[in-house]
């Protein structure tokens, strides 16, 4: 989204402040050069782990495979802009290739909190569509509009301006974010409702409850995910229209935000898969 300002408003913005404009121009190269430089590898890694059968296996955590997936492909997006800061043709690709990151990571991660809050409080539901197949299906459609939106990207960096583009980040923001909420909500009334109390029954409820718990985790942290990676640069858009600058201070922390959010997922699965000593128990 800077870069897409930068582009548009750069032959006006140059003759007056070309210094803050190269000043900002390194400063995303710096970050994006960072999330490539740890972003691939991790998430290959967590990808190679799944393959493998190290967590609970390729059907159960498809959705998760998906989204590193799709990171990786985010991740190349983050070369081609550092490249267009030179090339400047290579600029409708790097935003081609944005819809990765504003509808395919917050996409996949909406079917991870869809199948966690079936799978606690519709578990006959869960149950029925948990075969592989419904997984392929839903990726697929998910796959399909993410290249949509980078189609739809380009059309509107071509034909309208930010505050379009703006609009469509937001508007996305909006739903997955609501959608993520609901699940997160639904799971949390369902871990608080108690069940019968037969002392026969108490450790069936103890893992009942330690599965609604950990899906509760999952949720709570994909959805602080989504809100912590893109609140900021939703507040830097609104910013910069309302402005018509685009400011250095208005997208250096969101831009940090952005890249930082993009770690934390696969953070968690090897947290969870025991892969980091210093964050698991003795």
């Amino acid at each position: 989204m800077n870069s897409t300002t930068t582009g548009a408003s750069n032959n006006s913005t140059m003759g007056s402040g070309t210094d803050g404009i190269w000043e900002a121009d390194e400063i995303e190269i710096w970050i994006f050069s960072i999330s490539l430089l740890f972003g691939p590898p991790t998430h290959s890694y967590v990808i190679w782990l799944i393959v493998t059968g190290s967590g609970r296996g390729v059907a159960s955590e498809f959705f998760q495979l998906n989204l590193f997936c799709c990171e990786i492909c985010f991740c190349v997006d983050f070369l081609f802009f550092i490249l267009s800061k030179y090339i400047s043709s290579l600029l409708p690709l790097a935003l081609l290739i944005q819809g990765f990151g504003m509808t395919g990571r917050p996409l996949f991660q909406c079917l991870i909190c869809v199948e966690r809050y079936l799978a606690v409080v519709h578990p006959v539901t869960f149950l029925k569509y948990k075969p592989l197949r419904y997984r392929v299906i839903c990726c697929t459609v998910a796959w399909i509009t993410t290249l949509a939106s980078c189609l739809v990207c380009l059309i509107i960096y071509l034909l309208f301006t930010v505050t379009v583009h703006a609009w469509f980040f937001l508007m996305q923001f909006l739903l997955f974010c609501s959608i993520q909420l609901f699940c997160l909500m639904a799971v949390l009334r369902a871990l608080k409702q108690s069940g019968p109390g037969e002392k026969w029954r108490k450790r069936e409820r103890e893992e009942e409850n330690h599965m609604k718990k950990r899906a509760f985790h999952l949720i709570l942290i994909t959805t602080a995910t989504l809100v912590i990676t893109y609140m900021p640069i939703t507040f830097s858009v609104i910013l910069t229209i309302l402005t018509q600058h685009d400011s250095l201070p208005f997208w250096s922390p969101s831009l940090i935000c952005y890249i930082l959010g993009s770690f934390v997922q696969p953070l968690h699965y090897l947290h969870q898969a025991g892969k980091i000593s210093c964050l698991c128990s003795p």
